[in-house]
């Protein structure tokens, strides 16, 4: 497999570069910026980190992902789809584990650019995305009940069911100002983008109520509403790289949390990209994007930051503000870093319950409830993939979820192939009215007296091939000569190259001889390369079913005089 070149999509734009874009640029830049900073702070305590670490996070990958991908308009950055697996690292194996798993998934991301395994991505089913997506979203929406309503809760239980469980024994502890600030929040994100598409409604709601919220605390005697200062010491500066320490037993425990996250990670980054490319007309390099969201998923944890992707809509801001080329990106990045710097300070004074509704309104938009309610209405097989790996999310975690849920979606998918693969005996004509490779088609091909013709229609894989076994022996009859014919099989795996041997093998103790017709190249280069010509010999692989009869008459005529002779 060739290895790729390594050129960022920065590289291509920058020729003809002209102070008009660069002009479009910081402008999108810094309202993609000013939008971004808001998720950052909420993704990142969500996923059970400070604050600041959620936007380092978007200062560090989000320049990264720009300066290094293979997009022109992609935003890099946390996103909600990782508060899940990341919450559930950092229970189990603390901050640490994070920094190793990511920089895993980071490894993982630049081996999938590496060997140009980008569009394999995109072959994951569709109903396990919904199911994991919307998994994701219910799972973060649980995790905002306590923030939201301000309840007076000790401590949350990791697993779903038990959450929920304590929410109603506690709900009596509700505070109603905390209750008012969640949903004036949602209200507010909801209603600001009738009056401007310009400002984000999530980042109207942190001013507003932290205004809100810091005049009732001074002037109000209202002390019950949490706060991000009441739960986190801030740190306005960037932190020092710190490269963890690893050993086998770490690598091995965390290596599927690190393989959810970069596979997550690639989908999600992919599905923005081919998103963006669809609004833009560009095309994007799948294989550059991965390599960028590997090469930031694997720094920006030595800063203390959390995993990161492509964020559509951030992306989708971008583009609807201007954005051209990846400097839009670079400059998004600058405005956090001055953010974070000048005006970290301040984030102290934010409504705890701000931001859970800020993350109800992220939830309810990643829930993809309709595209889960129409796939609902789809065939059985799609229906089983889509509910089991929505309640594996959400009753179990996101790793357990991709693991099974692509399990089932491939012997799914084996079934139905096998299903469609038809496996025929011809012993009289072939009819040329069936779309066959007959070269005169228009009387049907008369078989000799002990000729048969068995004929594959399909993929010939180890799905099918004891299939084929079975329909041999379910024949019992022996005729002098064979003819398998292949038109229709347009691969074939090494299961079935070993059936095909074994019955070659088993006619020739029968003594009945075997042709093979109709083999494409792919098929042809699979058995050759398998040493299977070398039972049959090239002689009786014929291009047509014309060919494959006329040596099959060959044959008849040479065995009738040697009996005659003998």
């Amino acid at each position: 497999m060739k290895f790729f070149e390594f050129r960022p999509k920065l590289c291509t734009v920058l020729k003809g570069y002209s102070k008009e874009t660069f002009s479009s640029d910081l402008m999108a830049g810094v309202i993609v910026g000013i939008v971004a900073l808001p998720l950052a702070i909420a993704f990142g305590i969500a996923s059970g980190v400070a604050p600041e670490k959620g936007i380092v996070t978007a200062i560090i990958a989000g320049f990264l992902i720009s300066l290094l991908g293979g997009s022109r308009v992609q935003i890099g950055g946390p996103t909600g789809a990782f508060i899940v697996i990341v919450y559930g690292i950092i229970q189990q194996y603390g901050e640490k584990g994070l920094i190793v798993a990511t920089i895993l998934a980071g490894a993982l991301l630049i081996l999938l650019g590496l060997f140009r395994l980008g569009t394999i991505i995109k072959f994951i089913p569709y109903p396990i995305v919904v199911g994991f997506t919307s998994g994701i979203a219910l799972t973060i929406f649980t995790t905002q009940i306590k923030d939201f309503f301000g309840l007076t809760m000790t401590e949350v239980p990791a697993d779903f069911a038990s959450k929920w469980g304590a929410y109603f024994h506690d709900f009596a502890t509700i505070d109603p100002w905390s209750t008012g600030v969640g949903i004036l929040s949602i209200v507010l994100i909801v209603l600001t983008p009738r009056f401007s598409r310009k400002i984000p409604g999530s980042l109207v709601a942190i001013v507003v109520m932290t205004v809100v919220v810091y005049l009732l605390k001074k002037y109000g005697g209202v002390a019950s509403v949490e706060t991000i200062g009441d739960r986190f010491s801030i740190n306005a500066e960037l932190p020092d790289a710190q490269v963890p320490v690893m050993n086998w037993e770490m690598v091995r425990g965390l290596m599927p949390a690190a393989l959810t996250i970069a596979v997550l990670g690639a989908i999600e980054s992919l599905l923005s990209a081919t998103v963006a490319d669809g609004v833009t007309g560009d095309r994007h390099d799948s294989n550059q994007e991965l390599m960028a969201q590997g090469i930031a998923n694997m720094v920006t944890p030595l800063f203390g930051g959390i995993p990161a992707t492509g964020a559509i809509a951030r992306t989708m801001t971008n583009i609807n503000n201007g954005g051209k080329t990846p400097v839009s990106g670079i400059v998004h990045a600058v405005v956090l870093l001055l953010i974070l710097l000048f005006l970290m300070p301040l984030a102290q004074y934010i409504p705890m319950a701000c931001l859970a509704g800020v993350l109800v309104v992220v939830s309810y938009n990643m829930s993809e409830w309709r595209s889960f309610r129409a796939l609902m209405k789809n065939p059985k097989p799609d229906v089983a993939v889509l509910l089991v790996t929505f309640l594996l999310t959400v009753f179990f975690d996101l790793t357990v979820a991709i693991e099974v849920g692509l399990l089932i979606a491939c012997l799914l998918f084996m079934k139905r192939v096998a299903e469609t693969t038809n496996i025929s005996v011809i012993r009289d004509e072939v009819d040329p009215s069936r779309g066959s490779d007959i070269s005169s088609s228009e009387e049907p091909l008369s078989l000799p007296a002990g000729v048969e013709v068995y004929e594959i229609d399909g993929p010939f894989f180890f799905g099918i091939a004891n299939k084929f076994e079975e329909t041999m022996a379910q024949l019992g009859d022996r005729p002098v000569i064979r003819i398998i014919r292949m038109r229709r099989v347009p691969f074939i795996d090494s299961t079935g190259i070993h059936n095909l041997t074994i019955l070659c093998r088993m006619s020739r103790q029968q003594r009945i001889h075997i042709i093979l017709s109709g083999v494409n190249d792919q098929v042809h280069q699979a058995l050759e390369k398998a040493g299977f010509y070398e039972l049959v010999g090239q002689e009786n692989i014929c291009s047509h079913i014309d060919l494959a009869v006329v040596k099959a008459r060959e044959f008849m005529a040479q065995r009738e005089k040697r009996e005659i002779e003998g």
